[in-house]
C-alpha cells in the first residue's frame, strides 16, 4: 500500500518549514547587524547635520544594506560554483566567521561590522561606511551566503523559492529595524545608555556564537552521506 501526503497537509508542512526558515534568518541577521550598536557610528558620522538630512541618510543606508544582502543571496551560489567550493565547506567557513565575530562582541573587541572607516564631512556616508561595512559587513554577508547554501540544497523549485522569499523578507525586516534605530538614534542612545548598549551587545554576541556553531555542525554533516 502506497502512502500519499494530502496536498493540504503538504502545504502546511511547507508553510511551517518556510516560517521556521524566516525566523532563523531574521534572528541571525538582526543579531549580526546588531542595529543598536550602529547608534554611536551614525551619530558620529552625522554630527552637525540637520534632522532631515539624518533621516534621508538613514533611509539610504538601510536600503543599500538590503540590496547588498540580496545580492549576496543571489550571487553566493554562483561564486561557490565558480571557485568549486562545496556548500558544506562554505557553511563551515561562514560558521567560523560568525562565531569569531560573536566571540569578539562578547568579550568587547571591535568586530568587522563595527568599522568606523571614512571621514566625517559634508559627503554622504550612506553606502560607506554605514551600509558597508557598518550594517552589511563581512559577517552579514557570510550569514546570507550560509543561508543561500541551504536554499540550494533544498528539494523542489517551489520550496527553494519560498526559502529565498523568506530570507529576502528577513533581510528587508532587519534593514527596516536598522533604519528605525538610526532614525531614532538620539532617543535610543539616551534610553539605553553606555551600560545598556554594552549588555545588549554581549547578549547578541553569545547568540551569534551559537548560530555560528550551528552553521559549522550542519556543514560537517554534509560531508557524511546518509
Amino acid at each position: 500500500m502506497i502512502l500519499s501526503i494530502k496536498p493540504e497537509k503538504a502545504g502546511r508542512m511547507e508553510s511551517a518549514i518556510t516560517s521556521s526558515f524566516f525566523l532563523g534568518a531574521l534572528v541571525s541577521l538582526v543579531v549580526i547587524t546588531n542595529p543598536l550598536t550602529k547608534i554611536p557610528l551614525f551619530l558620529s558620522l552625522t554630527e552637525g547635520w540637520s534632522s532631515g538630512r539624518r533621516r534621508s541618510e538613514a533611509a539610504h543606508a538601510a536600503l543599500d544594506a538590503f540590496f547588498i544582502m540580496v545580492a549576496s543571496l543571489v550571487a553566493g551560489n554562483l561564486l561557490l560554483s565558480f571557485f568549486g567550493i562545496s556548500y558544506g565547506a562554505m557553511r563551515i567557513a561562514g560558521g567560523f566567521v560568525v562565531a569569531v565575530i560573536g566571540n569578539q562582541m562578547l568579550f568587547g573587541v571591535k568586530t568587522p561590522n563595527d568599522s568606523e572607516h571614512g571621514e566625517k564631512g559634508s559627503d554622504g556616508c550612506a553606502f560607506f561606511p554605514l551600509a558597508m561595512p557598518g550594517i552589511a559587513g563581512p559577517g552579514t554577508i557570510a550569514v546570507v551566503i550560509g543561508f543561500s547554501t541551504q536554499i540550494a540544497e533544498a528539494d523542489g523549485l517551489q520550496t527553494k523559492a519560498a526559502m529565498f522569499a523568506a530570507v529576502t523578507a528577513a533581510a528587508a525586516l532587519s534593514s527596516f529595524l536598522t533604519w528605525a534605530v538610526m532614525r531614532g538614534a538620539d532617543s535610543c542612545s539616551k534610553a539605553l545608555g553606555p551600560s545598556g548598549t554594552r549588555v545588549l551587545t554581549k547578549i547578541m554576541g553569545f547568540l551569534l556564537i551559537s548560530i555560528g556553531i550551528q552553521f559549522v555542525g550542519s556543514g560537517i554533516l554534509t560531508f557524511f552521506p546518509k
